[in-house]
Parts: structure tokens; sequence; C-alpha cells
């Protein structure tokens, strides 16, 4: 009886019509940015930090407003930017961002440098223990990195995008 069962399957298997061809669709318009800047309040948000995280923050604000004397704003609800970068991809879409931010992810402080750190290799070997992303940097906590190195690679992050290009 079992042999039946398994060649009724197969024979049926082999009955099924071919898929039908999809039909062509139009170009999908490209996605906006979801990230974009608010009303938000930095302070607000980095009050609601537990104190140890709180402090680091404070610290990463006075190292990013330095490097691009800009005043910090919220982007979403948990990203704090520094600077205004307008970008335009090859493709014709624009929109702005920030030059430098961060935000303080559970896992790990998480540093934005929108053009990335393959640049910034030199630096990064000097910096102490971290991971990266295509243009996140992220750091437990401040204490495990060198700060000199990494105001430095902050500072160089915000003079790439300053210094313009495409996205």
């Amino acid at each position: 009886m079992a042999k039946t069962k398994v060649a009724k399957k197969k024979a049926s298997a082999k009955k099924k019509a071919p898929a039908a061809k999809k039909a062509p669709t139009k170009k999908k318009k490209a996605a906006s940015l979801k990230t974009k800047a608010t009303t938000g309040s930095v302070d607000a948000f980095l009050d609601s930090l537990d104190t140890t995280r709180a402090a680091e923050c404070k610290v990463l604000v006075e190292m990013m407003r330095k490097a691009t004397g800009a005043e910090p704003k919220m982007w979403g609800s948990a990203i704090v930017g520094f600077g205004n970068w307008r970008y335009e991809y090859d493709s014709g879409r624009e929109g702005d961002f920030f030059q430098v931010g961060f935000s303080p992810r559970k896992g790990a402080l998480t540093l934005y440098i929108v053009r990335g750190y393959e640049n910034h290799t030199d630096l990064l070997a000097k910096l102490g223990k971290h991971t990266t992303g295509k243009a996140c940097l992220y750091v437990k906590r401040l204490a495990d990195v060198d700060r000199s190195v990494l105001s430095q690679i902050i500072k160089r992050g915000v003079a790439e995008v300053v210094a313009g290009g495409k996205a």
C-alpha cells in the first residue's frame, strides 16, 4: 500500500501545469529615507537613558558638536545627528541626512559616519575594542576605546562628507 501512495504522489507531481508568466510590473518608485530629522528634544532623550550610557552620550555630543560646529538634532526616535548633508545617488535620488551621529543601542553605542569607514583603517587599528558595518561603528563602552582616536575618526568622517561627492 505504501508503494501505491508514493507512486500516486510522483504521478501527480508530473501533472502540474507550468507556472503562469508574471505580467511585467512598473518600476517601483525609490523608497524615501525612513530616518528623518524630528523636533524631539535631544536632552530629554539623553535624560531617559541610564546614567552610565547618558554620560557616554554626552561625551559623544561634545565630540560631534566640535567636529561639525552644529547642534545635535533627533533623527527618528533614537538617533542623535549633527550637521546637514545633502546627498545625491547616481540614480538621481536626493535627500538630506546628518553628517555624523550616534545611537545608544542596547548592545553598543552605534556611531554613524555616512561615508563609511574604509578610509579609516589606520585609525581603527588604534581605536580599541570595536566592530564596524558599512557606515556604523559599534562600541560597547567608551572606556573600551581611545577617545582621542575616536575624535579623529569623527573629524575625518565629517571632512569627507563636507568634501562632497555622490552617495
